[in-house]
């Protein structure tokens, strides 16, 4: 029997705006489709807790039972400046400031984007779809909607019609927002485009002369809209109708309002089933974004080269402070928190390390049935991975009063605590082992490097400046770079 079958999931719909029991179209299966990257850039860390939070929502449904179909798209063409309808497309403006092929653009970030989320411990989606291997499709759904009536034709662009759409259906409905307050809050634009209203979005846009993507289309040679894309790819692979569609909170209008816009126009029917959406990461008070320069790369808390941290940390200690926060919530990124969550990722792990070690005993203190439904009371509820590591320090404190011989954990007992906790930290949250090598290897440097600035603060403090330069200097030579702060020392690796 699956295990799904004894465990009630709750999801927040952003559809509802409340916690509803989970129940998929096809028992036993489920179809995901989450938003991916437009590839015209380094993926950042505000990018990569979307990821993460879906991927953990993925592992979790795998671990229940089901078979998941998981889609994530990778957007590679149409994706214009400030999602608007106008300007230049991401990936062309690139192409342009790098003298090469909007494709080598597309290849170069895409590299990337799988790189940074290999080293997260994310597992790769079931079908990565690209917008330019989907152009045919886009043109076919269009011409649906243009036969549907919700669509128009103007100087070889075609725009979806939502004023006419909403006298049919209701526009608006996952964001909360109502037509009359839109159409209130646009100011005409002078020279205001081929639209009928502002609110209407483009299908396909007729590429100007200087624009390099381009595809023939009963229309002109233009290029499709962006919000097509993602109808066209989840439909293709998921169905008229799925279960659970993926974004962050920035998504939810207008994107995710047209691609329902555009489902409903063609099909006649709405195509998700449960609306979830991961919130924002925010660096210095303000959200991390690529637009206004806020942000930080994986790469540079990996390697310790930035200005923010106190020090470098590894992937899987980044992984664990995004899941120590509820992916509905507003996360705050810092150096101190990332200190906080390194403290506890390594009691964790010395924790789980530790129980083969634990005093033999035949009798059970810790109950571990309950505690295991504990957790997954949490994972349950709306994927809540706090609580979920919470629980599992419930578990530590178990653990570290049966070394002290306060608590007795049998054989048995050892033997099924250490196969959940393996289930729940390394299936579930996805972490990876610290007695890897690798991270084995990052943490000892680490240490060592803490040590060495500590022998060099007692050094200046005798004033023995020769001995604290040499150690700073050989540090350098082997590519470790001290900063002397007001907070005291870091460093990072060049």
């Amino acid at each position: 029997m699956a295990l799904y079958q004894d465990q009630t999931l709750k999801l927040y719909n952003s559809m509802s705006g409340e916690k509803e029991v989970f129940t998929p179209i096809n028992e036993g299966h489920v179809g995901m489709y989450v938003c991916g990257p437009t590839v015209y850039s380094n993926v950042h860390l505000g990018n990569c807790r979307t990821f993460i939070s879906f991927d953990l929502v993925f592992r979790y449904l795998k671990h229940l039972g089901y078979k998941v179909r998981y889609v994530r798209n990778i957007t590679d063409a149409g994706h214009l400046e400030n999602d608007a309808d106008s300007g230049e497309d991401r990936i062309s403006k690139k192409a342009r400031l790098e003298q090469i092929e909007p494709m080598e653009v597309v290849q170069k970030y895409t590299v990337d984007f799988h790189n940074t989320l290999q080293k997260f411990n994310n597992l790769p989606p079931s079908i990565e779809p690209t917008a330019t291997g989907h152009i045919v499709e886009q043109i076919e759904i269009i011409k649906t909607i243009l036969k549907k009536g919700y669509a128009y034709e103007a100087n070889g662009s075609v725009y979806f019609d939502v004023l006419k759409f909403n006298k049919d259906h209701a526009y608006g409905k996952l964001s909360g927002r109502s037509i009359e307050d839109m159409i209130a809050n646009t100011r005409e634009l002078a020279a205001q485009s081929d639209k009928k209203n502002p609110q209407d979005f483009a299908l396909w846009k007729k590429a100007e002369p200087q624009h390099i993507m381009r595809w023939p289309s009963p229309w002109s040679d233009g290029f499709p809209g962006w919000h097509l894309e993602c109808t066209v790819m989840s439909t293709k692979y998921l169905g008229e109708e799925f279960d659970i569609h993926g974004g962050g909170m920035d998504l939810k209008f207008p994107h995710h309002e047209c691609e329902i816009a555009q489902g409903e126009a063609a099909c006649g029917k709405s195509p998700v089933h449960y609306w979830l959406h991961a919130n924002m990461l925010t660096l210095n008070g303000k959200k991390m974004a690529k637009s206004t320069g806020n942000f930080i790369l994986p790469e540079q808390i990996f390697s310790g080269k930035n200005d923010i941290l106190a020090k470098a940390f590894s992937p899987n200690v980044v992984r664990f402070f995004i899941l120590q926060a509820h992916y509905r919530s507003i996360l705050d990124f810092s150096s101190e928190a990332l200190m906080g969550s390194e403290k506890g990722f390594n009691r964790l792990m010395e924790a789980y390390h530790s129980i083969d070690e634990l005093p033999e005993s035949t009798k059970d203190d810790f109950n571990l049935s309950e505690w295991k439904q504990s957790c997954y009371d949490a994972m349950n509820d709306d994927f809540n991975s706090p609580i979920l590591i919470a629980r599992l320090f419930d578990a530590v404190k178990a653990i570290n009063s049966a070394k002290e011989g306060s608590t007795k954990i049998s054989n048995s007992g050892k033997k099924e605590l250490k196969e959940s906790m393996q289930s729940f930290m390394f299936e579930i949250l996805g972490l990876q082992d610290a007695s890897t090598e690798q991270e084995n290897g990052t943490e000892k440097l680490s240490g060592t490097v803490e040590l060495l600035i500590n022998l060099r603060a007692e050094a200046r403090n005798n004033k023995n400046f020769a001995l604290s330069d040499e150690i700073r200097d050989r540090l350098q030579e082997i590519g470790i770079q001290l900063k002397d702060g007001k907070e005291g020392t870091t460093y990072s690796i060049q």
